[in-house]
């Protein structure tokens, strides 16, 4: 899967865009089901493969995601000591580490790394432009707060590698040198960058002014709308959304670590979830939000698809084409 420059999904409308990322984000930060996350990671790194290819997907996240679990992990058996499946006793501290605090903090781990993975993709799709759009009238000055906030690390990090290299061509490279000198050049480029930014600032507030930001009765231009397409895929998000929020509601994603593992579906250590989901809303559950989490991937999928197909009829009109004013010319003699 090769890198995209835009997407199907990222093209429709913004409030397509929001609404979906705001619900993976928020299922994946408050469900500590296994199979909700494994299904939301999963949807992650195939949509981030998508946006950004395959190698730097996997690279950041083998990189991130195992490291972080370890250390998640360690930290909660650290701190934490509750459950009742003892695994080792640490005699200098005289507490148990136990299965539960264990799990629970693998669980932790993959929580925080797969809702990274989703504003990834989500900073990517959802622009600044999109952003504005959305909560421009409704709230223009915290839209406009949060969007230049959103913009505000990628933009430093940017020019930041600008006056890096920079500085690299006159000589001074933080990364070599003596330690006084590597200080010295680091304040250098620390200095340039603050300034950088004092006279971005200002430059924005000049651009903003003659654009008549907060005047009364000021109009916006918007190239968004809502197509049929929107309309089609927002009537399918809307009842993939209803289907798996009813089934989190009736206890299908119901998770608990402490004193023990309880998941609803499955029986761990002979314990069962106090809530009766049924085997068929358990797995409508999983199965309609697995399809919302993979919904632009599969839009890409049908676009590219539906245009390779395009392509073929086009070219085969083409050359029917061809070949009928071919024929023409013979019959009439023209062509030897």
């Amino acid at each position: 899967m090769q890198k995209m420059e835009s997407d199907s999904f990222s093209r429709c409308h913004p409030l397509l865009n929001f609404f979906y990322f705001g619900v993976v984000l928020l299922f994946t930060m408050f469900n500590q089901h296994p199979v909700f996350l494994g299904i939301s990671y999963a949807g992650a790194v195939f949509y981030a493969a998508l946006l950004n290819g395959w190698c730097r997907t996997l690279r950041q996240s083998l990189l991130l995601t195992l490291p972080g679990l370890l250390v998640v992990a360690l930290l909660n058996l650290m701190f934490n000591h509750y459950g009742v499946t003892m695994l080792y006793y640490v005699e200098s501290s005289g507490n148990w580490i136990t299965l539960e605090a264990l799990v629970y903090g693998v669980v932790l781990g993959a929580v925080m790394f797969v809702v990274i993975q989703w504003f990834s993709c989500y900073n990517q799709v959802m622009t600044t432009d999109k952003f504005v759009y959305l909560f421009g009238r409704i709230i223009p000055a915290l839209s406009l707060v949060l969007s230049m906030a959103l913009r505000f690390v990628p933009r430093f990090l940017n020019q930041l590698g600008v006056i890096r290299n920079g500085q690299k061509a006159m000589g001074r490279d933080v990364s070599e040198g003596r330690l006084l000198d590597r200080i010295k050049y680091g304040l250098q480029m620390l200095s340039i960058l603050v300034t950088w930014s004092l006279e971005n600032a200002i430059e924005t507030s000049d651009s903003m002014r003659s654009r008549g930001y907060g005047l009364r009765g000021r109009t916006a231009f918007s190239v968004y709308r809502f197509t049929k397409r929107d309309c089609c895929l927002g009537t399918l998000m809307a009842g993939l959304f209803t289907v798996f929020t009813a089934g989190c509601a009736s206890g299908a994603a119901y998770a608990v670590y402490d004193p023990r593992i309880v998941l609803a579906g499955f029986t761990v250590q002979g314990s069962t979830a106090p809530v009766s989901v049924t085997p068929w809303l358990a797995g409508a559950t999983y199965l309609c939000f697995g399809i919302f989490c993979f919904l632009p991937v599969m839009l890409e999928l049908y676009e590219s698809r539906k245009l390779k197909q395009s392509r073929k009829k086009t070219g085969t009109d083409i050359g029917m084409t061809y070949r009928q004013i071919y024929e023409e010319l013979e019959q009439e003699g023209k062509i030897l």
